[in-house]
């Protein structure tokens, strides 16, 4: 069995070529800061693949996404080896649109920060005396520039999110910027209001959508992920302050208070960490992962 290499690595994941379609394989690796950590995170692939699923399931009257299978029995030989069974999505090709659609339902985080500074989060103005972690009177739709490996992505507003389409699809920027920011919103307060009913606040996410060969807008990438979101535990929610998290905020939190860390987290740490993931995936789809 020849061994075949991904097209594609990002900092998590890497993407296969299968001919008509293409095989995402999340890894065990963890990135904050948009550096990628010594450590592996044992089972984080698989809870990134299986709740992409989940919810990819819950939101197909929403809009189509992009998933084929998670059933390695589905996928060419190679990928029928342990390392990639549940950690694996079959997927169709996507023309990927350059706009990271980040919807923000409480305030927290990059968002926080801003609104003190000015009162507005990505040139949106907000209610005065919001404190922090307060939910939103409605979600916000604050896009973000796609940046490659290394970069940071850079916030712009829904205008600039326009005219940024409009630079790669003339005539349509102004059509699939309108879209892309309803569809997210409207993703976002299903899927919300589900979690909130299974015990977690999803406070903010991004999603990511590329254009199908008729031309169709579908969502790609992952969806809802502990990487991809802040997830909040609704026991215990109260605003004024940072929450605890069932996402990698745990695994940043202690890399900022321990600045000489060599990307290395503590065991401990991970151990953590995965506990988070595997118990926000359990809430959410009421299964234990196997």
């Amino acid at each position: 069995m020849k061994e075949l290499k991904p097209i594609k690595e990002g900092k998590v994941r890497e993407i296969y070529d299968n001919g008509d379609s293409l095989i995402m394989v999340a890894t065990d690796r963890i990135s904050c800061f948009d550096v990628i950590l010594n450590n592996v995170v044992t089972k984080k692939g698989t809870v990134l693949t299986q709740m992409s699923k989940f919810w990819f399931d819950l939101t197909e009257d929403i809009l189509p996404n992009h998933m084929i299978s998670v059933d390695v029995k589905d996928m060419p030989e190679y990928f029928q080896q342990e390392k990639f069974d549940g950690n694996s999505m079959m997927c169709r090709k996507l023309n990927m649109l350059p706009l990271e659609c980040i919807v923000r339902g409480y305030i927290t985080g990059s968002g926080w920060a801003s609104y003190q500074k000015t009162g507005k989060v990505c040139g949106i103005e907000l209610p005065e005396g919001l404190k922090e972690s307060d939910k939103l009177p409605e979600p916000i739709y604050t896009p973000s520039t796609k940046a490659e490996i290394g970069d940071h992505d850079e916030n712009i507003s829904f205008e600039q999110s326009i005219d940024h389409l409009e630079k790669y699809y003339p005539g349509k920027g102004k059509e699939y910027a309108e879209k892309l920011r309803d569809y997210t919103i409207a993703l976002y307060k299903k899927c919300a209001e589900y979690a909130l009913s299974k015990g977690i606040i999803i406070a903010d996410t991004k999603f990511e959508f590329g254009l199908d060969e008729q031309g169709n807008i579908v969502i790609g990438d992952e969806m809802l992920t502990p990487d991809s979101s802040r997830f909040w535990p609704a026991e215990g929610y109260e605003p004024g302050h940072g929450q605890p998290s069932f996402d990698k905020q745990f695994a940043r939190d202690w890399l900022k208070a321990n600045p000489d860390n060599d990307w290395t987290l503590p065991q401990e740490i991970v151990d953590k960490t995965i506990e988070k993931y595997l118990l926000g995936y359990e809430m959410l789809t009421g299964k234990k992962l196997v």
